[in-house]
């Protein structure tokens, strides 16, 4: 049975400058997987099982640890020893997962200073991590970003523009982009019932923020997708050589919701499980404005500035409340 859900190879992008013919024929996979359904799963993305897997084992390693490991990085709502506010480490007390944000392991302490953004701040990973764990998630982050990148540079090439302005967006250091380790722990309730189908569920109906989101989720699975037009939801399905990608609402505004957001939710499981999501999402100092991609724009809207823009998308989520 064909999956709700489609599975796009996407190693042509990878070989080319998107204008070969196999190029050309996934950027239109891409662009009816966006319009239709806002989900799609990609193979031939470069990065190896054994790479994901060592990540998720980094991330099983740090959730194990004790409390007090765990708290060293925590933000100062948690840990008032602490300076970092957005980023690090937040308790199952506070929407019944664990998680850990990461920014971009490029940013130090001297140069986050540099830039004028309550998101970049320096978290000191070697509280809680090793040397050779740090090194691991540095260099998945460049991975991980890298691909979002093509994957941006694809919905560019949509618009007949050059691909060379996705650095216009993307910066790194300057990027709010996080990557993000969810653990569900044996959760002995749901965190909430579903109000339109009476299912339990571990991770509320929500929307993502950013431009693209690209995660790996464990055999466990757990996430459904809600179609846009009857409303059903349908499984994501585990597939070992495939990562997860999800358009988000900074896309929707760039597009002028020619690719809209999907709602998306993770059931309640009371075995442990864990997801790595990348939330892909712009410099922030970037103006979103609808001009950007679409030079035919009819939206006169001088654009609003990427952290105003994500400081109100995420006030609707509780681990980000300060």
């Amino acid at each position: 049975m064909k999956s709700y859900i489609p599975t796009i190879n996407i190693s042509s992008l990878l070989k080319s400058e998107f204008e070969s013919k196999s190029a050309i024929n996934t950027l239109k996979k891409i662009e009816k997987a966006c319009v239709e359904v806002g989900f799609f799963q990609v193979t031939g993305h470069g990065i190896s099982a054994k790479e994901i897997k060592n990540i998720c084992k980094i991330g099983n390693t740090f959730f194990n640890s004790s409390e007090k490991n765990k708290k060293k990085l925590a933000p100062k709502k948690w840990n008032n020893k602490n300076k970092n506010i957005y980023r690090g480490y937040f308790p199952n007390s506070v929407n019944g997962k664990e998680g850990l944000d990461l920014g971009d392991l490029k940013i130090t302490v001297k140069n986050s200073k540099k830039y004028k953004s309550s998101f970049i701040e320096y978290l000191n990973l070697n509280k809680s991590l090793s040397k050779k764990s740090i090194k691991s998630l540095s260099n998945y982050f460049d991975e991980i970003f890298s691909l979002s990148e093509i994957l941006f540079k694809s919905i560019i090439k949509l618009y007949k523009k050059d691909v060379s302005i996705s650095n216009q967006a993307f910066t790194r250091i300057k990027t709010l982009s996080t990557l993000r380790f969810n653990y569900y722990p044996n959760q002995t309730k749901p965190v909430e019932i579903s109000k339109q189908d009476g299912v339990a569920l571990g991770c509320e109906t929500h929307v993502d923020s950013g431009v693209f989101t690209v995660l790996y989720q464990d055999k466990k699975g757990g996430l459904q997708v809600q179609n846009r037009k009857n409303k059903k939801w349908f499984a994501v399905p585990f597939n070992k050589k495939a990562l997860i990608v999800n358009t988000g609402l900074a896309l929707e505004y760039l597009s002028e919701g020619r690719f809209k957001a999907t709602n998306h939710r993770v059931l309640w499981n009371k075995t442990k499980r864990m997801s790595v999501p990348f939330f892909f999402e712009p410099s922030y100092d970037f103006r979103m404005s609808p001009s950007f991609l679409s030079s035919h724009s009819n939206n006169k809207h001088k654009g609003i500035i990427f952290e105003k823009f994500l400081k109100k998308s995420l006030k609707k989520f509780i681990e980000y409340q300060r």
